[in-house]
């Protein structure tokens, strides 16, 4: 198989929980460690940092591999989703995983796959520990796909684990309150492995984090703000930004004093600076134009559009256009309360098998913006973003949100 039809086999083989959601779910470490096991354990081979959190993750993990790529360490980066490319997933130095190394790497292990009935986030964590392994990776920087306790990425042993915040999101898989999530979260605190906590958490949550840290006595840090995180400077123009900020820096802390990972203040500064240019980072206050101002943001939890809220407060514009594309699963009712009522709205549905369908957004659009003038529907994202920038003025704001996959269309055709 030449890499497309490779990477089709994949797609079409391995379900993908972006596109189908809890039908493609495996919860459990059996699979992965087998898997592992059949590949020599290569999760053993290479130092690693370990990312759970609700949101921030993202932003957090690229922070820390564009600041330890300029300090000069070789960077493996395994994140998900992808927006674009398959291959975002798994980067080395931001550069992304060569495609004869996948193709190699099914050719060998396909029969395996299918014996064992891996899901596709099973395979994709086995191939990232393998590449990062034959690359002779420095440090490892692994996102958590779900959760923390049984996600597939729980095996590895980290040098620090990372905690970024906790909110309501995947309640079918993790639980409907915050607690709940919380435990699932505190899943990946290790024995006698440090844990970073961040700020904007409760005390309840707090105290569930340190009597967890206490039973595996891993020493336990909860970042706050510091009082010189305005002088490292980063291309985003979000707020919310800042405490994934603070998180970073505290991790970067904690490694030189606990693990004599030396970093200095010129690589933190640099790092914080080019993390686009050195990751190729997109989809978080992601600016595509300035005149009208267009900003994609993958936000699509209440948390995040909380977030995203706050920040449009910020912002100058004459009218606001905001391009809305949800998923089945999520409470939509409650995002679109976060939303200006004066504004433009562009209503879709992305392309895929999990979409919040654009007749039921109608229904539901309907009964909460009575009477609304400025509200449109269109059946693809690309017709409702080519609608929004043909009526939107030089001064007006433009954005792209409600879920990943509203934000992948856009920058398909636009990057």
């Amino acid at each position: 198989m030449n890499y497309s039809e490779t990477v089709q086999w994949i797609f079409n083989r391995l379900p993908i929980y972006q596109n189908v959601g809890l039908k493609s779910y495996k919860p459990g470490l059996k699979r992965i460690q087998v898997f592992c096991s059949h590949l020599g354990n290569p999760q053993n081979s290479f130092k690693s940092i370990h990312v759970g959190g609700t949101n921030g993750k993202g932003s957090t993990v690229h922070m820390l591999s564009s600041i330890l790529q300029e300090e000069k360490y070789n960077i493996g980066l395994f994140i998900s989703p992808h927006l674009i490319d398959f291959r975002e997933r798994i980067t080395y130095n931001g550069f992304l995983i060569e495609k004869d190394f996948i193709i190699d790497f099914i050719k060998e292990n396909r029969k395996f796959i299918e014996k064992e009935q891996m899901s596709f986030f099973e395979m994709n964590t086995g191939l990232a520990f393998q590449y990062f392994k034959e690359k002779k990776v420095s440090i490892a920087i692994i996102e958590v796909g779900m959760g923390g306790r049984l996600d597939s990425t729980n095996i590895i042993c980290p040098e620090i684990s990372v905690i970024t915040n906790i909110s309501i999101d995947h309640t079918k898989s993790l639980g409907e309150n915050k607690l709940k999530i919380a435990l699932e979260k505190a899943g990946i605190i290790k024995k006698n492995v440090s844990v970073i906590i961040g700020s904007k958490i409760s005390k309840n949550i707090r105290f569930l984090f340190f009597k967890e840290a206490l039973k595996k006595n891993a020493p336990i840090y909860f970042s706050k703000n510091m009082k010189d995180y305005f002088q490292y400077k980063t291309p985003f123009e979000a707020d919310y930004q800042i405490m994934n900020k603070i998180i970073v820096l505290k991790t970067i802390n904690i490694l030189h004093k606990r693990k004599n990972i030396t970093v200095s203040d010129s690589s933190i500064k640099k790092g914080l600076k080019n993390v686009i240019k050195n990751t190729n980072f997109k989809g978080r206050w992601h600016i595509l134009q300035h005149h009208p101002k267009i900003v994609c943001d993958i936000a699509h939890n209440e948390e995040g559009i909380y977030m995203i809220k706050n920040q449009l407060k910020k912002e100058s514009y004459d009218d606001l256009h905001l391009v809305l594309g949800f998923l089945k699963e999520k409470k939509v009712k409650k995002l679109l309360k976060y939303f200006p009522i004066e504004a433009f709205y562009y209503f879709c549905q992305p392309n895929i098998e999990r979409k919040f369908s654009i007749y039921d957004l109608k229904n539901l659009v309907k009964s909460i913006f009575k009477n609304h003038r400025k509200i449109f529907f269109f059946f693809s994202v690309k017709e409702a973003f080519l609608s929004a920038k043909n009526k939107a003025k030089k001064t007006d704001f433009i954005l792209v949100s409600g879920s990943s996959f509203t934000v992948s269309e856009v920058l398909l055709f636009t990057l």
